[in-house]
């Protein structure tokens, strides 16, 4: 299978002590997905060495209605973004998406899911 990996933008806000980055307007973020790696799992990769892991379907429901588990939690937030927040010992990060970057991430990682991988003989 392969891995996905898209590039879009998001707000961040944070009062984490290690500082992610929180100029303003939107800042590069890194989503992930490797079935091989860990096929129910999904990877946002926040600007400095800041990534982060969690469950693709608590990222779908999240788009929907709030949902949380362990550390992270997703809601929608008005009709075209969506709110995804990362809770560590040093803070808070709040992420905001767009809801159809994320919808779109989604669909390609389902995509990558079904491909079936063709291996030599």
């Amino acid at each position: 299978m392969s891995v996905v990996e898209e590039y879009a933008r998001a707000q961040i806000v944070t009062d984490t002590d290690d500082q992610v980055p929180t100029e303003r307007g939107a800042v590069p973020v890194v989503l992930r997905y490797d079935p091989d790696r860990d096929p129910r799992s999904v990877r946002i990769g926040l600007p400095g060495p800041h990534e982060w892991t969690l469950s693709r379907s608590l990222l779908e429901q999240g788009l929907r209605t709030p949902v949380g588990s362990g550390s992270v939690r997703v809601w929608p937030c008005g009709r075209v973004q969506a709110v995804v927040e990362f809770h560590s010992a040093g803070g808070v990060s709040v992420v905001q998406f767009e809801s159809k970057t994320l919808l779109r991430f989604l669909g390609r990682t389902y995509q990558a899911a079904a491909t079936p991988v063709s291996r030599p003989a």
